[in-house]
């Protein structure tokens, strides 16, 4: 070998190393053949497939390849246009590449744990990366061209690792801060109901949520956000509050309309008589919606004039329609007190005229007490029969003793006090007072026969016979020192013979005895 030539040959091998990458130009195209000359020894072939557009290889164009290697047998240039490219597109990627940057690509194929994207070179994206939800049917990502980003380089093995994931949370989050900033308050924006819980519906409105919240759905009650919106309903609302920090905005339907307590005083002025709804009941009254927006108590005792009412549901029910007077209101508070015992008349505005003292009616006895007799003398008017104006005769420890619940008795009017709601009833005023006939001829020292009728820790009280009742106090009894004794001496009903001690008729007391000459009563025992 000549030495010019072996210079030539040495040029070359040093110029035409396997993976370097070689200028050619497009000489002939033979079938799916193309050649190139590099101004080599030999000519290069590759497949016309080699090329990303075949339809466009044309004779004379130039470009690079990679030189792979000389085939000996065949005389030919083993080139590659593809891994020029990718080889090119390497060098351009690792020149100006790192994680976190934007690249557009295509999937082209799966693989085991994902797919390869084409950005010029393939790249893996790993199939949790290619979407924002995880999803089951990943054919329906391949072709798809879309941009990535890069979330790892690996220069020693020269691979890529792209996320489309992570590009699409990163336009999610800058969409949802150019929206959030374009809000004002106020502003009315059209939504998608995306989502219903208890307290409230969840918002799309296009690269942002916003919350309606279950109060500001609507001035009325509702128990349930669904009662209002229903999922995939088109709705307009209010931008009523923007946490642009917090990325929150909270949104409202009800603004849209002009609050009803406004004008509350002007519709309901105190004194009106209306209607309304009843919608909820408690033990201490009944809420009306008297329209939406707007509710009033109706306390228990504002029910009714006539009836006792122990809980409101004895007279009324949820979705029940009510006549109803306004007792009072508190704009500030928001609060309205209703009357419905006020739409009917009031009975004790008539009882001055219809029961003067002194008329004698029939009553029912509706209560009694230690102190004396509620008797019902019409629905709604009760009068008190005081102990002291049962008998005029006897000492009534309990009423009880006398008279039961739902006995029809006669009594008679003793006073009225219409604004107090009070009326005062006797029943021994029905006859005369016989204490001075029936005591006229009683003096100190007379013998008079009687019964026993109680036994106190103090003494004997004795019915006498001509009905009145006396006391034998225990000092009064000969040979009984102690309480104890007088259980073990005298038996209730048991006659006896006293004599009177002593008559006060101030205070309608007969003080008796067993002293003297009756001694021999207990000692005979």
């Amino acid at each position: 070998m000549s030495s010019q030539f072996a210079d030539l040959y040495e040029k070359d091998m040093q110029d035409f190393q396997a993976g370097s990458l070689v200028k050619g130009k497009i000489v002939a195209i033979h079938g799916r053949d193309v050649l190139i000359d590099i101004s080599y020894k030999a000519e290069g072939v590759l497949h016309i497939d080699e090329f990303t557009d075949p339809s466009a290889v044309q004779i004379g164009a130039e470009m690079e390849f990679l030189f792979e290697a000389f085939d000996d047998e065949q005389g030919v240039v083993i080139l590659s246009k593809k891994k020029a490219d990718r080889q090119r597109t390497w060098s351009q990627l690792l020149s100006s590449a790192e994680e976190g940057r934007i690249v557009e690509g295509k999937i082209c194929r799966k693989v085991r744990g994902g797919f390869m994207v084409d950005i010029g070179m393939e790249a893996f994206l790993p199939a949790s990366l290619v979407d924002l939800k995880p999803t089951r049917n990943l054919d329906q990502f391949l072709g798809i061209t879309s941009k990535f980003m890069i979330v790892k380089i690996n220069h020693k093995r020269k691979n890529i690792v792209v996320s489309r994931k992570d590009y699409l949370e990163k336009e999610k989050i800058a969409a949802r801060s150019k929206k959030l900033q374009s809000l004002t308050l106020g502003q009315i924006v059209k939504g998608r109901v995306k989502n219903i819980t208890d307290f409230g519906a969840f918002i799309d409105l296009g690269d942002l949520d916003g919350l309606l919240h279950i109060t500001d759905m609507s001035w009325g009650r509702i128990s349930h956000p669904s009662e209002i919106v229903k999922l995939g309903d088109e709705v307009d609302v209010v931008v009523i509050g923007i946490d642009r920090e917090g990325e929150k905005v909270s949104l409202g339907l009800k603004q849209k309309s002009m609050n009803p307590w406004d004008n509350v005083e002007k519709k309901y002025p105190v004194g009106l008589q209306t209607q309304g709804r009843v919608v909820n009941i408690l033990p201490y009254g009944a809420f009306v919606e008297l329209e939406a927006g707007i509710e009033g108590l109706v306390h228990i005792s504002e029910l009714s004039w006539t009836k006792r009412v122990s809980h409101p549901s004895e007279l009324l029910a949820i979705g029940d329609v009510v006549d109803v007077v306004v007792l009072n209101l508190d704009k500030e508070g928001k609060k309205i007190s209703l009357g419905m015992k006020q739409v009917q008349e009031n009975p004790w505005t008539r009882v001055n005229d219809k029961y003067p003292v002194g008329t004698r009616i029939h009553g029912t006895v509706r209560n009694l007490t230690d102190y004396g007799v509620f008797v019902e003398i019409e629905p709604g008017v009760d009068g008190l029969v005081h102990i002291s104006d049962l008998s005029w005769t006897h000492k009534v420890n309990r009423p009880s003793d006398l008279l039961k619940k739902g006995d029809t008795v006669e009594v008679m009017v003793l006073a009225v006090d219409a604004e107090a709601k009070k009326v005062s009833l006797g029943i021994k005023q029905l006859t005369e007072d016989p204490w001075d006939e029936l005591t006229k001829d009683f003096v100190a020292g007379l013998q008079i026969s009687g019964k026993v009728t109680r036994i106190v820790n103090f003494g004997l009280f004795v019915e006498l016979e001509n009905g009145l009742e006396g006391l034998v106090h225990i000092s009064e009894i000969p040979g009984v020192n102690a309480p104890v004794d007088l259980e073990k001496n005298f038996r209730i009903g048991e006659p006896i013979h006293v004599s009177i001690l002593h008559i006060d008729h101030d205070a309608r007391k007969i003080a008796l005895t067993l002293k003297g000459e009756t001694a021999s009563t207990l000692d005979s025992r």
